[in-house]
């Protein structure tokens, strides 16, 4: 991440409970002067935006309780283990068994994975009004899950990753926006 500063402005559209300042915290500006919104767990600002959040979704004719638990499974498909991982009691369970390797991953996993977050991050918003809001009010905002856990879907905790989780958020926004110009 480039250089970034704190400052206090309130984030509009939160379908959280969280107060404002809780909000605020989650926004600085680059140098440049673009917003970046920063954004790891569910129950922290912005934790829609988390694949742990509880928006349940259907996508291919299934209900997926989060889109953690329709990404690890997809890892899996057309075996039982990929429902095995949809009916897991929580995405941590989910992510938990989708990291197991007693299951052979399928073979073309590392080219589809970004895809498959993209179908269920934009299944997640455009099938919930309330956090569909949230996502377009953050205008053109950079949003980077912050974490020290994950190079590869967040920032890496220093903005050294690649932030592919926020990308995707980022893509999605702009096709919901436009999809709402039509």
């Amino acid at each position: 991440m480039s250089d970034t500063k704190a400052t206090h402005t309130p984030a509009s559209g939160s379908s959280s409970s969280s107060s404002s300042e809780e909000f605020e915290s989650a926004v600085s500006f680059t140098s440049d002067g673009r917003k970046v919104i920063k954004f790891y767990g569910e129950r922290n600002p912005y934790g829609c935006f988390s694949n742990f959040s509880s928006h349940p979704f259907e996508l291919h004719g299934k209900q997926w309780p989060t889109t953690e638990h329709y990404f690890q499974a997809q890892k899996f498909v057309g075996t039982p283990m990929e429902e095995k991982i949809r009916l897991a009691s929580t995405p941590g369970e989910s992510k938990k068994l989708g990291q197991s390797r007693k299951v052979t991953l399928r073979a073309d996993w590392e080219q589809v994975k970004d895809d498959l977050m993209y179908e269920c991050v934009m299944a997640k918003f455009s099938q919930h009004d309330n956090i569909r809001r949230t996502l377009l009010n953050t205008e053109d905002a950079l949003l980077v899950e912050h974490t020290s856990n994950d190079r590869y879907w967040g920032d890496g905790g220093d903005g050294s990753g690649k932030n592919m989780l926020g990308k995707i958020l980022m893509r999605v926004r702009d096709n919901l926006r436009e999809q709402q110009q039509q």
